[in-house]
Formats: structure tokens, C-alpha cells, sequence
């Protein structure tokens, strides 16, 4: 028996989708209007296959999101919407392997592509979320390394997991500086936390992930 839990308040797309998933003879549907009632589903059965538009739930962004996938690391998302950003899709993406992406005006087949590789536990990404990926790592890879030295040495001490406290004890600085630095650091960037700017800078090559970790 596969569980699945339809989240998705557009009802057209709903309609379409729980067509898709009575294909399967061995489905077992359930419905979620909103993040409680998802979270009481998934906490029923955490081995479900959930498929979301989080932008129509009373989940407040994607940090929140990310906590739920996390919580449940036995499920498989489907993520499915028409407002998905390029940064929305790489924090998707980078952080959960369970997560698959389709938008909602791809071609029918591609939604049951990936219920498909959801019921076998893999991910499926549409074309057109591959490769808007795709190209926002080669903009990353060729974007100048605008960090000065001392911006690199700090993002070295959070990538190290270092408080700014103690990275501005080594540094004989004060905290306002090292944050006024970490500040300068999201701006240059064009990143909201820490854990962002770390892992960008990892793929930009301005750290080496084999000396560091996350």
C-alpha cells in the first residue's frame, strides 16, 4: 500500500492529480488544507508520498518548509507550483534528496513521471527546474570571487562552526566587526544565512569543502 497525502488548495491541479494516483491500484489517498493538517497525516504515516504547492499553505517560507521535509526524512515531497524561485529550488534541491519538482504547467506525463519515482524512493526533477539549476550554478561558477581576504577568513571560521565571538578573538577584532563583515559577506552573495553563504562559497570554490564542514 503506497500513501499519499494530496496538499494542494488549487482545485483543478487537485482534481488532476488525484486522477494520476488512482491509477495505482495500491494507493491509499488522503487530503491536507494546510500545514496542521499535513503534519497529523505525515505524523500517521511518515513513509507517505506527499504532493505540496507549499505557496497555497500557511507554511511562512521556505526555512519552514525545510524543517517539516527534515522532520520527516521517510517521506517523498513532490513539489509542485507555479511560484517556485531559483532560490527555492536550490535550498530544495541541496538540502533534501527526497524532494522531486514539477510545475504545474508541465505536460501531464511529467506529474506522473514523478509519482512514479516517488513510489520507488527517487527524485524527479522536470526539465525546466534542471535546467534553471543548471544554469544558476555556471552563473555561480563564473560570477567574480567578490570577497575580500578578510571576508574569506571569516567564512572560513562559520564554515568551521565557529561563533562570531570566538572568530573575533582570534581575529584581535571586536564581534561588531566580524558581523559587520558577515553582513557584507550575505549582501556580496546575494545570501540570507549562514549556512548559505558557507555552502556557496563551497561550490564557488572560495573554500575547500575537504577541510571544512557544514
Amino acid at each position: 500500500m503506497v500513501n499519499f497525502i494530496l496538499a494542494d488548495n488549487q482545485e483543478l491541479t487537485a482534481f488532476a492529480l488525484k486522477t494520476l494516483i488512482r491509477e495505482h491500484e495500491s494507493a491509499s489517498l488522503h487530503y491536507a488544507s494546510d500545514k496542521e493538517e499535513l503534519l497529523s497525516q505525515l505524523q500517521a504515516e511518515t513513509r507517505s508520498i506527499v504532493i505540496l504547492d507549499y505557496t497555497l499553505f500557511n507554511i511562512q517560507d521556505e526555512d519552514q518548509l525545510l524543517i517539516i521535509i527534515e522532520r520527516f526524512p521517510k517521506a517523498q515531497w513532490i513539489m509542485v507550483s507555479d511560484d517556485l524561485t531559483v532560490q527555492v529550488m536550490r535550498k530544495l534541491v541541496y538540502t533534501a534528496r527526497n524532494v522531486s519538482i514539477v510545475f504545474k504547467d508541465s505536460p501531464f506525463k511529467l506529474f506522473r513521471h514523478a509519482i512514479d519515482y516517488a513510489i520507488r524512493g527517487e527524485r524527479y526533477l522536470c526539465q525546466r527546474a534542471a535546467e534553471v539549476l543548471i544554469c544558476q550554478q555556471a552563473d555561480d561558477e563564473q560570477r567574480p570571487k567578490v570577497l575580500t581576504q578578510t571576508e574569506i577568513e571569516i567564512l572560513r571560521g562559520v564554515a568551521q562552526g565557529k561563533t562570531t565571538k570566538e572568530i573575533a578573538y582570534e581575529r584581535f577584532s571586536s564581534v561588531h566587526t566580524v558581523n559587520t563583515h558577515k553582513k557584507n559577506i550575505f549582501r556580496k552573495l546575494h545570501v540570507n544565512t549562514a549556512h548559505e553563504a558557507v555552502k556557496y562559497a563551497f561550490r564557488a570554490g572560495l573554500v575547500d569543502p575537504s577541510e571544512f564542514y557544514i
